[in-house]
């Protein structure tokens, strides 16, 4: 099956008991067993539900992989992938990540004897470096989350040594535009609250392998913890990944000439697009992704413009998160990544100047004009901006 047919039909057969073509919501949160160990398959919704054990393998097949394992949020996701390590374990970061990321392993995990070290994983050199005889994992972003920086996941993965882990957090270009798996990590996360999902009604999260150890040892996390996603939230996500491949085909247009655009405003001075030529590692992003995706971020030198600009827009709501059908901005040093020191946050690039854009799928000229609008509007301002809120 090509990729938008399994979205519709892996982990999507008829209801066994009435023929639904539809996967039921199976709101239970136990199951009545004819013996003491005689079931069918099912015994408590903690540990296995059939609407989320079908979202499970709707989303892994995504990946071309066997195995998923669905959370209640991405950051649950994350934590069971983190949850496969060990007290004085050493992971090796993208320094350009989401900051709830950067807050569960800095002010989490570390407390639980992890160390992690944070890279500019463009520079493969600086990855090799930072590698100890401890290391046990890499943990990549690709897209990077806001400079949308790209990783080159095959030549990280071909770093990696006997038990060692790569791991990649697909959640900007999603399973449609990269397929990690393919490129030789083991692990692929995805918060499905984004793009997944589509919608911005559900969040979620999952952990995808294809190699049944490590789905095994994810799984008994899953169970352990118990981060797992209610029935309506895994239906409502699975319903959102049947439409992936049409939407991400309009977010990427939509973005493309919305980057195009920005860039070729005087006032705007950065504008950051994998599918720009003028991005350091647009080629590589040719090669390792199929389409560049729905995520870009721009810099407007002076602050207060910045975060004026963001407030006058109207078809791209100030809000938190990305990846639905609607357009957002956020101001990533107020908001997203508001958790990491802001010495450390700018030093990593992420100045107050820096909004990042979640290109919807409204129509190009509305998204367009609205730009427009707001950036000929705050020309000249400085100090007028309304404040973010808390």
């Amino acid at each position: 099956m090509k990729f938008a047919t399994k979205a519709i039909h892996v982990g999507q057969d008829p209801d066994p008991a009435t023929g639904a073509t539809i996967v039921p919501i199976y709101q239970t949160s136990t199951y009545t067993q004819a013996r003491v160990g005689e079931h069918k398959g099912f015994d408590y919704s903690r540990t296995i539900n059939p609407t989320r054990l079908a979202l499970e393998r709707q989303l892994a097949s995504l990946e071309g992989a066997r195995f998923g394992s669905a959370f209640a949020s991405g950051m649950a996701a994350t934590t069971a992938v983190l949850g496969l390590l060990s007290s004085g374990d050493h992971v090796v970061v993208t320094d350009d990540l989401y900051g709830g990321t950067y807050r569960l392993f800095a002010r989490v995990l570390e407390r639980h004897g992890l160390e992690f070290s944070y890279v500019d994983m463009s520079d493969l050199g600086a990855v090799r470096a930072a590698i100890r005889p401890n290391t046990k994992l890499f943990w990549v972003e690709t897209p990077t989350n806001p400079l949308l920086k790209i990783v080159d996941i095959a030549a990280v993965a071909a770093l990696r040594r006997d038990s060692q882990i790569v791991a990649v957090d697909n959640t900007f270009a999603t399973p449609y535009f990269q397929q990690p798996l393919a490129l030789n990590a083991q692990i692929v996360v995805h918060s499905t609250t984004k793009y997944i999902g589509g919608h911005s009604d559900v969040v979620g999260g999952i952990a995808i392998t294809d190699d049944p150890e490590l789905h095994e040892q994810i799984k008994f996390q899953q169970n352990a913890a118990g981060a797992v996603p209610g029935p309506h939230d895994a239906w409502l996500t699975m319903r959102g990944a049947k439409t992936l491949a049409l939407r991400m085909r309009e977010h990427a247009h939509n973005a493309q000439i919305v980057a195009e655009f920005l860039e070729s405003r005087e006032d705007v001075a950065r504008v950051y697009y994998p599918g720009l030529r003028s991005h350091a590692q647009y080629e590589l992003a040719k090669r390792q992704m199929s389409g560049f995706g729905g995520m870009l971020s721009i810099v407007i030198d002076d602050a207060d413009r910045a975060l004026d600009f963001a407030s006058r827009l109207k078809y791209f709501s100030l809000a938190e998160s990305l990846g639905g059908v609607e357009s957002l901005i956020s101001h990533p040093g107020r908001m997203t990544h508001g958790s990491i020191p802001k010495e450390e946050r700018e030093r990593r690039g992420v100045h107050d100047g820096l909004l990042r854009l979640s290109v919807g799928i409204e129509d190009i000229a509305d998204l367009l004009d609205d730009l427009r609008e707001a950036l000929d509007a705050t020309v000249g301002t400085r100090g007028n901006a309304r404040p973010l809120p808390a």
